[in-house]
């Protein structure tokens, strides 16, 4: 499956497209500059991330990008006075895509499918780890470079490579700012599947339909009790499974499951 193609403006954008009824491709569109992000394109992603929360019809989101790149990173010029501010790049109250609770912004509740290819640099690993499930190309080159730069990697690489690799392979990456491929990423869990780069929409947009086909209110619901446990600890978790399983059981859905599993055909969920 290919996006439709969108022509971008000099300074780059995010392209939306709903794929059936239910998957919006959230697309990182400068190719010319090798998707290197600028203000506008962090205000059109969280803009696009606020839009798969907010539309009831859609049920999962699928990052991908334009041109033969992921992204090469920040475009340093057009952010650097951001920076020297503290200012930030998207405005509140969106929900943020990097999705570590950022004050004054929401945090996704939809799940999110990151498709990452050739340059992913930077910005690009920590919007991948800010995604729910990372499919990569086997051409993807990775590092996390801010070192290089005298920047801090506040897009939540601190908080994300020692979740998933532990903390000696994090800092291996961090503080070296060295440049891995998929292979590597794929052995510290940055992403969970390697494929050929022909193959990479395909295989996203598959595991995006699986997820679709799932009761959304359960598929929101066990997204975040995963996310209260890695965040808030275990108890915090356990607490929720009685009120939460009460609340799914009285749903539509709940009962439309009942009734596929005694009919013996899929389920046809509506989100109610």
């Amino acid at each position: 499956m290919t996006p439709t193609p969108v022509t971008p403006p000099p300074e780059g954008c995010i392209s939306c497209e709903v794929v059936d009824e239910h998957i919006l491709l959230v697309g990182i569109n400068r190719p010319a500059k090798r998707n290197g992000w600028t203000p506008r394109m962090f205000r059109e992603l969280a803009e696009a991330y606020t839009r798969l929360d907010d539309d009831p019809q859609l049920r999962v989101g699928v990052l991908h990008a334009y041109g033969d790149h992921f992204t090469a990173g920040l475009d340093l010029p057009a952010v650097a006075d951001y920076l020297k501010r503290g200012e930030k790049l998207t405005p509140p109250g969106l929900v943020e895509p990097h999705d570590f609770g950022l004050p004054g912004y929401r945090r996704r509740t939809k799940p999110m499918v990151a498709a990452v290819k050739g340059i992913c640099f930077t910005v690009g690993i920590e919007l991948m780890l800010g995604a729910d499930i990372v499919v990569a190309a086997d051409d993807c080159r990775f590092s996390q470079m801010e070192v290089q730069r005298c920047i801090l990697p506040a897009g939540g690489a601190t908080l994300r490579m020692p979740e998933r690799a532990g903390v000696g392979n994090a800092m291996l990456h961090l503080l070296t700012a060295d440049e891995f491929d998929a292979a590597e990423a794929y052995r510290c869990n940055f992403v969970q599947k390697v494929v050929p780069v022909a193959e990479l929409m395909d295989t996203a947009l598959g595991l995006a339909r699986r997820i679709a086909a799932q009761a959304p209110q359960a598929v929101v619901a066990t997204r975040l009790n995963v996310l209260k446990a890695i965040e808030l600890g275990q108890a915090a978790a356990v607490a929720d499974f009685i009120p939460v399983q009460q609340r799914l059981a009285a749903s539509e859905d709940a009962a439309e499951g009942i009734r596929a599993f005694i009919e013996k055909r899929p389920a046809r969920f509506m989100g109610r």
